[in-house]
């Protein structure tokens, strides 16, 4: 069997369920072929660029830009743009997949799925079609010419009852979460990695995220931070500011000012967000994305 898994690079939440469905068929089927491809960046490297440039200059520099990007390729103009721009590079596309010859392919990016659904609707491929919902709730974009699409992997209940508002049958429908890899389900040394960031087992820990790479929460989360280095007592906390430069910075500049630097221990990007889960008590991360950041 061959598996094609599409996804874009907007942000990491779609490359990551893409690696992590992918890391979960060679485990558990090592006879399937497997092939990742980014369908942006297959279509056209130039559009790709620009498109996750742009992308990454609203949520670093304009956060709430982005919100309303987003709200409004719901519905409107912007969103008969992006349909009809589907159509054009699913042609592109086309090619692709007959070279590659999958039994099925699975989407995390609503792009891609629209590209794979016109297909099949005009006959220029034959294959299943599994929609991977990266998100909390439905966004119109997942759901174009979704009569063409086999499955739709979603992550809570009420996702489930709004595509079944939405027309879709709900034998297509299956709640299984959003895919993390399969290193979160690992059982880890709690000393060790109590031990590695300077942590007290007997206290609580907070695991404190700040949005990702670009920061997308960033008004709120100098907020959060200086509650916990102010007010909150009898917890330590993990504070990841990712590769966001300027959030690291304000996190150490909060820290000292209220000389909470044993408490709270902030840290750049790190590989080791698995361990550091496992010995968490609390998480707190980023707001569902339809929130006001």
């Amino acid at each position: 069997m061959k598996a094609l898994i599409f996804y874009a690079t907007y942000g990491g939440g779609h490359l990551s369920a893409a690696m992590a469905i992918k890391e979960a068929i060679i485990n558990e089927h090592p006879e399937t072929e497997v092939e990742m491809i980014d369908c942006m960046e297959y279509i056209n490297k130039v559009i790709n660029k620009l498109t996750t440039k742009a992308y990454s200059g609203m949520a670093k520099k304009a956060p709430w830009v982005w919100g309303k990007v987003y709200t409004h390729s719901n519905r409107g103009i912007m969103s008969g743009l992006t349909k009809n721009s589907n159509r054009i590079f699913a042609l592109k596309l086309k090619n692709l997949i007959r070279k590659i010859k999958p039994d099925i392919i699975i989407s995390t990016h609503p792009f891609a799925t629209q590209m794979c659904a016109f297909l099949k609707k005009h006959k220029k491929i034959n294959i299943k079609i599994a929609n991977i919902l990266t998100d909390f709730e439905i966004h119109e974009q997942w759901l174009v010419k979704n009569e063409y699409i086999d499955y739709f992997f979603i992550s809570n209940e009420h996702m489930k009852e709004e595509l079944i508002n939405h027309g879709i049958n709900e034998e297509k429908i299956f709640v299984t979460g959003i895919p993390i890899s399969q290193k979160f389900s690992k059982k880890y040394n709690k000393e060790e990695t109590l031990k590695e960031f300077g942590l007290k087992e007997s206290k609580k820990t907070v695991l404190f995220f700040a949005g990702g790479k670009y920061g997308l929460a960033k008004k709120n989360v100098y907020d959060f931070i200086e509650i916990l280095a102010r007010d909150i007592k009898n917890v330590q906390v993990v504070a990841i500011s990712g590769k966001n430069e300027k959030i690291f910075n304000k996190f150490k500049e909060i820290v000292e000012k209220y000389k909470a630097q044993e408490k709270i221990k902030v840290i750049e990007f790190t590989e080791k967000v698995a361990p550091l889960m496992s010995i968490s008590d609390l998480v707190i991360t980023k707001p569902r994305r339809n929130n006001k950041f």
